[in-house]
Parts: C-alpha cells; sequence; structure tokens
C-alpha cells in the first residue's frame, strides 16, 4: 500500500478546517459564466485563484481570452523533473432553479458530512484540493518534487468556446509533460477509481416552420401541416424501438467493448435495479445484449435535451402553431468524427421533412471522445496515490459524460493526461443541492498531495 510522507500527512489534517472555510469563500463567488449578468463575478473568482496561487509560492498571472480569463500559476524549481499541467475551472451552472435548493447556493452550508452549494464539487472543490497539496508541500518542504503549472478555466460551463484558441495563444507558457484533470468522479464513496475515457459531444437546434402565425385549430385543422407533430415524427424517426440509432453511418468508428473489458465492468458492484429506483424510473433501457456500463461508458447515444412549441399556458388554446423546436445532442465514442456525425444528423432529419412544412437545423460543438493510457507511468502514479488518499487500490472507468479541454490537450498540445476526480455519482453537478462529501473532499486534499510525490518517481 502507498503512503504519503507523514509530515505532508499531519499538514493536511492541521489545516481541514481552513480549506473547508475556503471553500466555502469560493462557493460564494457567483461565478456563473452562461449569464452575462456575473461576468463581474467571473472575474473576480478568476482573480481570486490568481492571488491564491501567488500567497503558495506560484508565480501566477490572469491570461486574457476572447472571453472569461485563465487564471494561471507556476512554480518551475524543479529542474530535470517533469513539469505537470495541473487543470480545472473556475466557473459554475447556473443555480436555477433556485427554490429546489434546500439552502442558498452560494453560501456553502454544511451538513451530514457534506458541503452544499454551487460549484462544491464542479469544480472549486476539486481546484482547491490542488491548491491546498501545493501549499502542504511548499510550507512543509518549501518546494515541490515536480515542475507545476496550474491552468483554471472560467468556460467550461459553457463549452470552453476560447480554450482552444487560448491554448494555442499560450503554447509555449501552458507546455508541459503531462496533464492532470481533477473533474471527474469516482464509481463509489467505497470504490475509489480513476477515468480513463471521455465521450465526445456534437449538437443540433432543430426548427420546424409551419404557417407565419399561430392558426386557428378550427379554421385550419386538416389543411395545415403541424410544426409539432412534424418534429415528433422526426426525432421519433432517429431510433428503433430497441433504442439503436437508424441514422445511416452514425455507427462508424464506433469499437467493440474486447472480452477483458467486460469483464471488469461485470465486476464492479453495479445494481442495475436500484440504479433505476434512484433514478425514479421502473427500469435501464438501452441497446439489448449490452450492460448498463457498457452503454453509459463505450456507446454513443442521440438524445433530444429539450422540446418547445405551440402554447404553454394554463387551460386551452386551440392552435396550430407557426413553429416548434428541439435541441438535440449526441455523445461519440472510439474513432467517431465530430463533424461527420454532425453532417449526417443534420441530412437525416432534412431528409426526413414531411411535407408541409419547412425544416432548419443548426449544428455546433466539435468534441471528440478521449481514451487515456492506463499504462502510462503517470496513469500508474495516479494510482497509488489515490491508494494513499482512501485506503484503496483504484478501478479503472469510463465517463459518459464530455470535457472539452480533455480532448483539447490531446489535439493540442499532444500530452498524456490522468484524470484522477473525486466526486460522487449522487453529487447532484448542474442541479439544485450540488454536494461534495468532506471525506471525498479531505481525501482528495492528501491523493493529490501524494500525486506530486508518486509523479516524481513515475
Amino acid at each position: 500500500m502507498t503512503t504519503i510522507d507523514t509530515d505532508l500527512a499531519a499538514y493536511c489534517d492541521a489545516h481541514r478546517d481552513a480549506y473547508l472555510q475556503e471553500l466555502k469563500a469560493w462557493i460564494a463567488i457567483p461565478s456563473v459564466s452562461a449569464d452575462p449578468a456575473y461576468r463581474d463575478d467571473v472575474r473576480a473568482c478568476c482573480e481570486r485563484l490568481v492571488e491564491r496561487m501567488r500567497a503558495i509560492g506560484l508565480d501566477a498571472r490572469v491570461l486574457e481570452t476572447a472571453g472569461n480569463p485563465l487564471a494561471f500559476g507556476e512554480w518551475l524549481g524543479a529542474p530535470g523533473a517533469p513539469t505537470v499541467l495541473i487543470y480545472g475551472h473556475y466557473d459554475v451552472q447556473p443555480a436555477d432553479p433556485i427554490e429546489l435548493w434546500e439552502t442558498p447556493p452560494f453560501e456553502g452550508h454544511v451538513r451530514d458530512g457534506k458541503i452544499y452549494g454551487r460549484g462544491a464539487v464542479d469544480d472549486k472543490g476539486q481546484v482547491l484540493m490542488h491548491v491546498a497539496a501545493i501549499e502542504a508541500h511548499m510550507r512543509t518542504r518549501g518546494r515541490l518534487p515536480i515542475n507545476v503549472k496550474v491552468v483554471v478555466e472560467g468556460e467550461e460551463e459553457i463549452g470552453s468556446p476560447n480554450f482552444d484558441a487560448a491554448l494555442e495563444r499560450y503554447r509555449d507558457l501552458i507546455r508541459a509533460d503531462v496533464a492532470v484533470i481533477s473533474d471527474t468522479a469516482v464509481f463509489s464513496e467505497d470504490v475509489p477509481s480513476l477515468t480513463t475515457s471521455v465521450r465526445g459531444l456534437v449538437h443540433w437546434e432543430v426548427t420546424v416552420h409551419g404557417p407565419a402565425d399561430d392558426a386557428h385549430s378550427g379554421y385550419y385543422g386538416g389543411i395545415l401541416a403541424n410544426p409539432i407533430e412534424a418534429l415528433a415524427r422526426i426525432i421519433a424517426g432517429l431510433k428503433d424501438a430497441q433504442g439503436r440509432v437508424t441514422v445511416p453511418g452514425f455507427y462508424e468508428g464506433v469499437p467493440e467493448l474486447d472480452a477483458h473489458t467486460r469483464r471488469e465492468i461485470a465486476k464492479l458492484p453495479y445494481d442495475e435495479a436500484r440504479e433505476a429506483a434512484q433514478l425514479g424510473v421502473p427500469e435501464l433501457v438501452g441497446e439489448p445484449g449490452l450492460l448498463p456500463l457498457e452503454r453509459n461508458w463505450f456507446r454513443p447515444t442521440l438524445e433530444c435535451n429539450g422540446i418547445y412549441g405551440g402554447y404553454q399556458g394554463p387551460g386551452a388554446k386551440t392552435i396550430i402553431p407557426s413553429f416548434a423546436r428541439a435541441k438535440i445532442s449526441a455523445r461519440l465514442v472510439g474513432s467517431q468524427d465530430p463533424a461527420r456525425v454532425r453532417a449526417i444528423v443534420a441530412d437525416a432529419i432534412l431528409a426526413a421533412s414531411p411535407p408541409g412544412v419547412r425544416v432548419e437545423v443548426e449544428s455546433g460543438g466539435e468534441v471528440p471522445a478521449v481514451v487515456l493510457e492506463r499504462d502510462h507511468p503517470a496513469a500508474q502514479a495516479a494510482g497509488r496515490a489515490m491508494h494513499a488518499g482512501f485506503g484503496a487500490a483504484p478501478v479503472y472507468i469510463g465517463t459518459g459524460g464530455s470535457i472539452g479541454p480533455v480532448a483539447s490537450f490531446d489535439r493540442i498540445l499532444k500530452i498524456p493526461q490522468v484524470m484522477i476526480g473525486v466526486g460522487l455519482p449522487d453529487d447532484h453537478i448542474h442541479a439544485p443541492n450540488e454536494k461534495f462529501n468532506l471525506s471525498q473532499f479531505f481525501g482528495g486534499i492528501v491523493t493529490m498531495t501524494a500525486l506530486y510525490d508518486e509523479l516524481a518517481k513515475a
């Protein structure tokens, strides 16, 4: 079993309350990147991070981008040692709907061994784990065992639209040997894990146009095509009854899982019925013949994320609406080409357009799937560090989500990466009552503190 240096462990333990109070203060800054009304708060959060990094001995500054700034810090006092790039994000999702929060979202309330607040785990708490780890080394030893560069962005929650350009602009400044990302979850509280794959992402907005204005359904019903019905048929036709996508060529580049990986998945303590009950559904569904976790981590999806059309108010309003609109997204795996998937799905939607309506498709997103090397020395170092932080060797898992910067580091910087997050699946990220278990938070600080020593050895 890997253990952490006793002096470092003692420092982490002695400063638990200070780090908890600091996380509360970070949560109190409503750095919502999606809403322009919070622009000043977003910048204030970035500047606070820069000040904090300076206080622990990093050369830190604000890096401007075409959008929200990056908080950047570096310590390069270990010649000959590897340079590690630590990535996280300081922006958060909107707190809506506010009325569903049990406590105010931007206050950081602690109850039952958890801290609740927007950004608690996604991603302010996980960024703070690294700040605390760096501080532990600097205050205990006066130096780090590796060279460190920290990049914390402010647009991850809106798809990192300016991150690629910033990487290109600051390529020489940000260059490193390996990237460490702490923006993921473990399999469960008693099963520490390292994420080794993320799915890619593309999306579409489909608008079906009917009459120029809402039309009286009595006067015009039977002679006008209904945009809502047309949109419903188009969406329903994108999948068959078993949930398999019907778009020709959609599965090109999707790999078949090897027997070893399937056996690893089958060994995980996953209760399908319990998962369904916790999600409030009668049962889990999907492509037949595949394990639920296999579908969730290693198969592509095509989902309708939202649909709108016609009258939404109380009572009845008998109309044929003038338009209907839907938002659709796909999660990609393997070598699926995002640009190609965008095009073929758009073509399939247009080809399915029924008579009497006009269909428009707008598309966006170009995030490819990424698979990380689990046998890379940095990944093995991360496994040992997690053993030190949580008392058990981690398993390897995938994630159904997408993290744009992971693809950016892979494509632009071309460096190996380690995803070593410690959130939990029930943390309610992007939802009311987001939380971070304090056992995970403090265990994560110990893990990251140990990680730097393990990376130096690797």
